[in-house]
């Protein structure tokens, strides 16, 4: 948690010295991502929100991301990656949304994809989404993994 938080001090400093705000939507770091950028003191001054849209009915009630907007999208993909970032930047009204959506292991998911696989996005001033392959199905160890690159790309989005 410690390299997550290190991450997250740049990311609040950055924010706050743009008094810009971020809202994120996480799935397999399963909330780690908040709990970093939160771990922060004076977090208040940019984190709006945040959810773990862990299941296709936290989709729909935390996102309000209906079925019909999924179709020829699915899970742990690149566009629901970027949906995602947009969607809880827009239902939070902040300057950025950070996204992230995967398959931590010790299996793949349903759809076909590893363990090891997330995708993630950042939707704000700058957009940008990537994918990660750990090659690991090692759960706590994927999880910390999707959450350093997502906050990292969130990082490197402030910094252009």
């Amino acid at each position: 948690m410690k390299e997550l938080v290190t991450i997250a001090e740049r990311i609040a400093a950055k924010l706050i010295e743009r008094k810009q705000t971020i809202a994120v939507a996480e799935s397999s770091t399963g909330g780690l991502i908040s709990a970093a950028l939160l771990s922060v003191p004076g977090a208040s001054a940019y984190f709006l929100g945040g959810a773990v849209v862990y299941t296709r009915d936290a989709r729909r009630l935390l996102m309000d991301i209906p079925d019909e907007a999924m179709k020829g999208i699915r899970s742990a993909s690149e566009p629901y990656a970027r949906l995602l970032a947009s969607q809880v930047r827009t239902r939070f009204a902040t300057d950025w949304g950070l996204s992230e959506t995967g398959a931590t292991g010790p299996t793949g998911n349903r759809y076909g994809d590893a363990a090891g696989h997330s995708c993630m996005a950042v939707a704000g001033p700058q957009n940008q989404v990537f994918t990660l392959e750990t090659g690991s199905n090692d759960r706590q160890t994927n999880m910390q993994a999707f959450a350093r690159t997502a906050l990292s790309l969130l990082l490197e989005n402030l910094s252009k």
